[in-house]
């Protein structure tokens, strides 16, 4: 909702076009070459469960939105009633500015002020940067306060690609256990080991033959310590979730009653996060900013065609 900001590009060959809104700085669309990578809504319309929302400064739940700071009992927001929680952080209804812009990027920016729950003050921006191949996603949060704060991101894009039904696609995980939750979504303090389950996405799984609002840990890294994890067509292309060494876990959840133009669609968001759900309680993959210290720390999205198409293309 808000305003909605697009930028387009022509870069290594290719035609790039982003969407973000002005609301929780939302990606709301994104392709290249004509072959969408994010679904998409109405433009008119809340974003269909929490489609593109940037998280901070936590992503995923805090349970009951109670945790414990310097021995004071801290009471956050519960705004997932269903389950009791504090979801997704703060800046979810918040509108954000456009701070930079420049042919091929833009930067919107967000307070975070002091407020029941969360006594600190935080100045964060999230860059949107289109390059060859899709989408590069830099986040900076810095701590304007007088106090060391706990702070955790995280983003919810839904990922397609271009005209091919969601439930054909391949989902990978590329992450060596899952984190198991309780009745509520929560952690249950069990992470156990994909092999030999059904939560091991390693090899791929059919995305209409899984129902998932799970996470992972554990992400297999690349030498520079990035992660890669992504969705696969019938026919070989893929649109690829890139994280980079900050983000240490990765969410994955399906829908069937996503709300687009032309109707409801199954739909399936992979979410970076550099800490799983109630991080502010068991402290795993919390970072603690101290006053005027910066952190930034980045993901992307990015489009691989077919390898037939790539040699059609280099034959050309």
């Amino acid at each position: 909702m808000g305003e909605h900001f697009e930028l387009t590009a022509s870069i290594g060959g290719h035609h790039q076009r982003v969407v973000v809104t002005e609301v929780a700085a939302s990606l709301r669309e994104l392709d290249v070459d004509g072959v969408a990578l994010v679904q998409d809504y109405p433009a008119d319309a809340q974003p269909p469960w929490c489609a593109g929302w940037v998280l901070v400064p936590w992503p995923n739940r805090v349970a009951g939105g109670t945790w414990s700071y310097d021995g004071v009992a801290q009471q956050l927001d519960i705004t997932e009633p269903d389950n009791g929680n504090a979801l997704h952080g703060l800046l979810t209804h918040t509108p954000y500015g456009v701070s930079a812009h420049t042919a091929d990027s833009m930067t919107l920016d967000a307070s975070v002020s002091p407020q029941p729950g969360y006594p600190f003050e935080l100045s964060t921006s999230v860059r949107y940067q289109l390059v060859e191949d899709g989408l590069f996603v830099t986040h900076r949060l810095e701590n304007t306060g007088s106090r060391s704060a706990p702070v955790a991101l995280g983003a919810h894009p839904f990922l397609r690609l271009g005209s091919v039904p969601t439930e054909e696609l391949t989902l990978y995980i590329n992450a060596d256990t899952h984190i198991e939750v309780d009745e509520r979504l929560n952690p249950s303090g069990i992470t156990t080991d994909v092999s030999g389950t059904g939560n091991d996405f390693r090899t791929g799984q059919l995305v209409g033959a899984v129902d998932l609002d799970d996470a992972w840990g554990d992400v297999r890294r690349e030498d520079d310590g990035s992660s890669l994890h992504y969705l696969e067509a019938p026919d070989g292309s893929q649109v690829q979730l890139f994280m980079d060494a900050s983000f240490g876990y990765v969410q994955a959840f399906t829908t069937t009653e996503f709300a687009t133009d032309g109707g409801m669609v199954t739909a399936v968001a992979l979410e970076p996060m550099t800490a799983p759900a109630d991080a502010f309680n068991s402290g795993e993959g919390l970072r603690w900013l101290e006053p005027g210290a910066v952190w930034e720390a980045s993901w992307g999205i990015r489009y691989r065609p077919t390898r037939e198409f790539l040699a059609d293309t280099e034959n050309a």
